[in-house]
Parts: C-alpha cells; structure tokens; sequence
C-alpha cells in the first residue's frame, strides 16, 4: 500500500535498548542500560495514594475535560507557578513528547532554533510536522544575534537533555526575558526541574508571566510517572491557547482520567507529597553519588561543564558508545545527539545516571 514517509528516524535510544535485551539473550549475561531516560534509582511507591482514588466515580470512568480536569490544572498552577498564573493558561497533555509535537504543529513561525547538542526527538518531531529549523551554538549565540530571531523560536531545555547541565536561573533568566522582550518565542522544555527544584519556584513564577513563553512539562521524571504519559503546556497567549485546545480535542479527546487523578493526588495530598518527596530524596542522592564517582575516576567529561553544573538525570562520559559496550554498558553516543559537531561528539557518549549507584560502580570498575 501507499505510504506517507515521514522522514523521521526510528530512535536510536529504544532501538539500543532493544539491542541490550538482545545480547543478554544471547549471552546470558547482564547488560546495564544507562540508554534510556527514565528515572532508576527507586520507584515512586503509591501503595498509600491508589487508595485515595474512587474508581467508581464518574471523574474517573467519564471522558475528563478536554483541558484537563481543573482541580489538577489548579494544583500545577499551585506547585508550579505559586497561584500566580491561571488554570485557563495551563493544558493538560499527553507526555512531553506528545507536547512537544503539538506545539511545534501548532505554532506559526519561519524557523525554530535547536540546541547545538539536543534530544533527537526535537528534530525529529520537526521533520515529521515538516518544520523548518536549525541549531544555536550556545546561550551567548542567542544574546548575540535576539536582532536576527524576528519571527522564529528557540527551544531552551535546562536542566539539559543530552548534556545534563543546569544553568544558573539568575543569568538564563535575564537572556529569556531579552528574547521575549524581542517578540523572540522561546519554548521552555524543562521535565527535569522539579525533580530538583521543590517548593516556591520563582523562576516558573517569572517565565509564566512572560507573553511569548511556552512552558512544555512532564510529570515522567519529577515523580517517577513515566509510564502514565502525562505532562502539561502552558501559555499566555489566548489565540495559541484557543487552537491548541481544539488540537488537543482531536488527538486525545481528554487525557487518560486515571493518570490525571493520580498525579494530582501526589501533588495535593498528604500521602501524595510524601511519596512524591521520598522518590525525589533517593533519587537526587544516587545521581549525586554516581556523579561524584565518575568524576572522581575520570569518566565525567568535565570539559561540558565549565559554565555550568551536572545535576542530571543525564551525563556525558569521555568513552564512546562502542568502547562502553564491550564492558556490558548500554549508552547513546554523543553524536546521536548533534547535527553539527558530530567530529566533536565521536569520543563522548550520554548516559543515564539515574540508575542504581551500585550497579554503575560495578560495571565502571571494570573500566578502570
């Protein structure tokens, strides 16, 4: 039969992952896939919040708001923004990915600028939609050129995917409010911030008054929810907002009633926020101890780091994906994730480090 190609390529974080299981098969022999994004170290116990939730209520069994069901864009505008936004600015979605590739279809601009090292799904979303787009060097490349952004859109993701750094919030503020003050759109991908961030977060409270921000979130990382794809967009824009809601109608016809009940359970109660926290407490301890055990035996490739700080759930290692692969580590190598300095990537390869410490010790011993 006929086929529409996308032109977009099958990702090569799943496929590794596939590859892995693979080779155990074939071996037997245990593979530590640090490929894939997903927080390891623990997973969120909600044994104490199911039972919160009425599964024979009409909330839960019938088609939810298209918007999302408003207690939960109440409780986002509570924990995310401080109540200084509004329920109406904040749509609830399916995933980030799932945001991310609405926003980019719906948005009307010339081109939209990636960063120079990027998650692939951001290119390949755009060639999917047809997206014209190109890459930024750095934050410096955009202060130096906002005269040259009329009309386009820059996507800033910090904490960052693949490099796993994180801006001072002091200073990446300053440079967003210069471009949004130039009509510049930034979309402001940021799924791993309240991973670390907890409590009044007066740099979300900034961004979301900003006319020309779009805020793109995910619950996957914060609280461990990866599985229940659910995420949220929010924006001040009301013609944006008005059409990115009848796209949301017809690709989701309401988000999965179940996960959204359950995400605002652990944002609101007080069952919720204790397992919310303790997921986040083990988790943010063991990437601290994997990122001091890399860089303490020289596998952390401090050179992507000298404006900035590795908090993760990513890290760049100073070994390629081949080399790590003979010692049974499972890794996407740096190039993957770049279109420009591909020469430059060769030697570096992406890793999770949310994963469990004494797992990561062990197979890096190895190395040694």
């Amino acid at each position: 039969m006929k086929t529409k190609k996308s032109g977009a390529r099958y990702s090569a974080i799943v496929g590794i992952g596939e590859k892995l299981k693979q080779l155990s098969i074939e071996t037997g022999r245990e593979y530590l896939a640090l490929n894939r994004g997903v927080p390891a170290v623990t997973l969120i116990d909600i044994s104490e919040v199911v039972p919160l939730l009425d599964f024979n209520s009409g909330e839960l069994q019938i088609y939810p708001q298209n918007n999302g069901i408003l207690k939960l864009r109440e409780a986002v505008n509570k924990k995310y923004f401080g109540n200084k936004s509004s329920a109406d600015n904040i749509f609830i979605t399916h995933g980030g990915m799932g945001t991310i590739d609405m926003v980019v279809d719906t948005l009307d601009v010339e081109e939209i600028l990636i960063p120079k090292f990027y998650w692939g799904a951001y290119r390949n979303i755009m060639t999917m939609r047809n997206v014209v787009h190109d890459f930024y060097e750095n934050y410096e490349f955009l202060d130096q050129n906002i005269d040259k952004l009329q009309n386009k859109a820059v996507i800033i993701c910090d904490p960052s995917n693949p490099l796993g750094n994180k801006y001072d919030d002091a200073k990446l503020m300053q440079l967003i409010k210069k471009l949004d003050s130039a009509g510049v759109i930034i979309l402001f991908d940021g799924p791993y911030r309240k991973l670390f961030i907890q409590g009044e977060d007066l740099f979300y409270q900034d961004l979301a008054a900003l006319p020309n921000v779009i805020i793109m979130e995910s619950f996957s990382k914060s609280i461990g929810l990866s599985g229940q794809r659910l995420g949220f967009m929010h924006t001040n824009d009301k013609e944006f907002a008005e059409e990115f809601n009848i796209r949301l109608l017809y690709v989701t016809n309401g988000v999965n009633a179940f996960a959204q009940l359950l995400v605002h359970a652990l944002l609101t109660t007080k069952e919720g926020k204790e397992a919310a926290d303790e997921f986040r407490r083990i988790t943010i301890e063991g990437m601290n101890r994997n990122i001091e055990y890399l860089r303490k035996n020289g596998f952390l490739a401090e050179e992507f780091y000298q404006d900035s700080t590795p908090v993760g759930i990513f890290t760049i290692v100073n070994r390629s994906e081949e080399e790590l692969l003979e010692y049974r580590i499972g890794s996407v190598g740096l190039p993957f994730f770049t279109s420009t300095a591909k020469d430059e990537a060769k030697a570096y390869s992406r890793i999770c480090i949310a994963s469990d410490p004494d797992k990561i010790e062990k197979f890096f011993n190895r190395m040694k």
